[in-house]
């Protein structure tokens, strides 16, 4: 390991150690102060590295915050932060028979990634007897996280599940919602009143519009209006989509889990079978052939999305399309995202796309999350050399402008919260896997 790695490694175990809340890692020290359900599974990634404890702690509050149906949720609220929008009062979760007792939470869930993060945990732990008690403790509540989604979000029994708001899908104002919010035309009397805490701690042009926002907190109020019911949400909700970066993460979820069942002696099968079939139903029904990606399926309209996106292309990481399509994504990733010759990592919207902006959330910018699973759905296919390139770059990210929520793909300035803490985290674990 070279001295600026080393260095650059201390600083992020710093960034985690200032985020550490003695329960869990906050994403942010200002902007994010609660835990956030995919974040805390990223950030597991790093723990199991170097402290298994903090890892299995991280995990196990998520885990004891789960819904009775099989939830997880967005957020776990920390009371001792009571400024943040939206808190708990306003998502009334308390409606719901199935969320917990004693804890708030969010309404809504975030990607699966938990499985997958478990399942590092178990490989890189250094005591296996203690990680094994944390496989046979984690195993039914992801098997009951999984059943939620397929049971409450796959009614057709596709494969596919759906998101009800453009927060499950971690990608807040990505270009893919514009055209279902555009449909929610919003008479003043049916939009909650809100106070936005963002806009406080970071520049406007980065973040959402407040048209973006009167919709989002419209879809909130529609939840708690029907008891977090699935059914009844389902019936009427105007933001119903099978998306890519969902259920590909899904998919490799399901084969982690199915790994997992074998250790701790439980039967494999019915999660591969699942990951299977959703895999066969991204393959049949997001593949965009004129475009040699996936877009996301559109439920209330019954059509594709045509919006470009690098997320998209994270198919890769669950190992969805066959050699021949991913190598057609592989050239759209090169042309449009930046993933060239001397490129900088990859930017999250086309480049080329209508309403491309290199510093507003999810429109353009880099995160580094995105580009660790395309880095890891490189290397899955055997482009090493192209894995190598993102991963550099990404390090290069990171000395060089600190651990930032993300990065201008033109210029590789940072935006957003700072002190990341998935930022720090994948640095981390890119940096230690290169010695294993």
């Amino acid at each position: 390991m070279e001295r600026n790695d080393e260095q650059t490694m201390e600083r992020a175990r710093m960034v985690l150690d200032f985020n550490w809340t003695g329960e869990y890692t906050q994403p942010g020290p200002r902007l994010y102060p609660h835990q956030w359900s995919w974040d805390s599974a990223l950030i597991a990634i790093a723990y199991a590295h170097y402290d298994q404890n903090r890892a299995e702690k991280e995990l196990r509050h998520l885990f004891e915050a789960q819904w009775k149906n099989g939830l997880l949720p967005q957020i776990v609220f920390n009371s001792r932060f009571s400024d943040y929008f939206p808190g708990p009062g306003f998502w009334h979760a308390k409606e719901s028979p199935d969320a917990p007792e004693y804890i708030k939470t969010s309404g809504v869930v975030l990607p699966p990634v938990h499985a997958t993060a478990v399942l590092r945990l178990h490989e890189h732990a250094e005591d296996q007897d203690r990680a094994r008690k944390f496989l046979e403790y984690a195993f039914p509540r992801l098997a009951a996280w999984h059943e939620y989604l397929y049971r409450e979000r796959d009614p057709r029994e596709e494969g596919l599940v759906y998101i009800r708001h453009p927060w499950e899908s971690g990608m807040d104002n990505s270009p893919i919602w514009d055209v279902v919010l555009q449909r929610l035309q919003l008479r003043p009397e049916e939009i909650p009143r809100y106070h936005r805490a963002d806009t406080h701690t970071v520049s406007t042009e980065d973040r959402p519009t407040s048209d973006d926002y009167d919709r989002f907190a419209y879809l909130v109020r529609f939840f708690a209006d029907r008891d977090y019911d699935e059914r009844r949400i389902r019936e009427e909700c105007p933001f119903l989509v099978q998306d890519v970066l969902f259920n590909s993460l899904l998919c490799r979820s399901g084969t982690d889990l199915a790994q997992i069942a074998r250790v701790v002696g439980e039967d494999p099968t019915p999660f591969e079978e699942r990951a299977r079939k959703t895999a066969g139903a991204v393959n049949d029904k997001l593949w965009d052939e004129e475009h040699s990606t996936y877009l996301d399926f559109d439920l209330a309209e019954g059509r594709l999305i045509h919006a470009y996106t690098a997320p998209n292309f994270c198919a890769l990481f669950a190992g969805i399309p066959d050699k021949e399509r991913a190598g057609r994504m592989v050239e759209g990733l090169k042309s449009n995202f930046c993933l060239a010759e001397g490129g900088t990592p990859v930017a999250s919207y086309d480049v080329y796309g209508f309403g491309f902006s290199p510093v507003r959330y999810w429109r353009g910018p880099v995160w580094i999350n995105i580009d660790w699973f395309l880095m890891h759905g490189l290397r899955r296919y055997g482009y090493e050399d192209l894995a190598d390139r993102l991963r550099q770059t990404v390090m290069d990210l990171c000395r060089d402008q600190g651990f930032h929520e993300y990065f201008d793909p033109m210029d590789g300035s940072g935006h957003g919260s700072d002190l990341f803490s998935w930022s720090a985290a994948l640095f981390i674990d890119v940096l230690m896997e290169e010695g294993r």
